[in-house]
């Protein structure tokens, strides 16, 4: 695997206040300079800024906190066998609906899917009961299930609750990867067009679906187990030391901001935990790219194809039929 020149993480929100994105350069040495999370900013010159800071014929790795891919059953309701390909057209023509979350039950369908609007009396079983489908399940993707170290995440169209893992899809694919793609930036999405490092090897940009929580046990970390939370500065503090001795093993070498910021438990203000997800997902990502941990390629085609994976998690076991 050729490491990229730039990796970079965002740590995702609907609230452009809370989107935060830590950075790492290659080194002429080999290894990494990891900076101190900034915001994300613009969404419209986003990727074209990392490009340029990558240089001519340079990579960027992206890393993305918000979901990439379909429910297996939802894609084949719909008929859609790639996700790669039908995200540029979702909000346009026959699919225009598809970012405007539906208000009420009788108002969701399956170029629709989103739900609900706002709070308000709200249920899992209106949203999957309306698209057909059974139960919730229907709407998680294979690597959205609970693993040994975290719990199963939220559905995809699903745009409640802490994580609003549905509006944050809506923004990240309609407002920054969709517009990137129709412009021509030479921009892959991993598993869907091809394994990790065959993408790392062409210029341009690669983009991976991330998930911090997933990343914690990576690292090593105690927040995320028992009654450790990224919502308290005290338990950022407590996994300071295990930050600081990865980046030491692995050759990544903290900006002075960057090692306070960790030392600090990125301080006590309320952004405090976007600044502390946006460094644990730079470097579970630098984890993958520097070879110590394997990306979890896929082997499944509906996986490569359609739900994708997030990455660093273990590789999938055969799907049900």
């Amino acid at each position: 695997m050729r490491p990229p020149e730039i990796v970079v993480h965002a740590d995702w929100s609907v609230d452009p206040a809370k989107r935060w994105c830590a950075h790492a350069v290659r080194l002429a040495t080999g290894g990494y300079a990891a900076l101190a999370p900034q915001p994300v900013g613009s969404l419209d010159d986003f990727i074209a800024s990392l490009l340029v800071a990558a240089g001519p014929g340079g990579t960027v790795f992206a890393g993305f906190d918000f979901p990439l891919g379909l429910p297996r059953a939802y894609a084949e309701a719909v008929k859609i066998d790639n996700f790669a390909s039908a995200l540029t057209g979702f909000g346009r023509g026959r699919w225009r609906d598809f970012y405007t979350p539906a208000a009420r039950p009788d108002e969701i369908s399956l170029r629709r899917p989103f739900y609900p609007a706002r709070p308000g009396g709200s249920r899992h079983r209106h949203l999957y009961e309306a698209l057909g489908f059974s139960s919730i399940q229907g709407l998680r993707r294979r690597c959205d299930g609970a693993t040994a170290t975290r719990l199963a995440a939220s559905p995809l169209f699903w745009t409640l609750g802490g994580q609003q893992v549905g509006k944050a899809a809506i923004s990240g694919w309609r407002d920054l990867l969709a517009p990137a793609r129709r412009s021509g930036v030479a921009l892959s999405l991993w598993p869907f067009e091809g394994d990790l490092a065959d993408l790392l090897d062409r210029p341009g940009i690669v983009v991976a679906e991330t998930y911090p929580g997933e990343i914690y046990s990576h690292l090593r970390l105690r927040i995320g187990a028992g009654n450790k939370s990224k919502r308290r500065q005290a338990d950022r503090c407590d996994d300071s030391d295990a930050l600081l001795e990865w980046a030491g093993r692995a050759g990544v070498q903290p900006a002075a901001a960057l090692a306070a910021d960790i030392r600090e438990g990125f301080g006590g203000a309320a952004t405090g935990e976007d600044r502390f997800d946006a460094t644990v997902g730079l470097f579970g990502m630098l984890n993958v790219a520097l070879g110590f941990r394997p990306p979890g390629d896929p082997a499944e085609r509906v996986l490569r194809r359609v739900e994708g994976w997030i990455l660093g998690q273990q590789p999938a076991g055969p799907l049900a039929d």
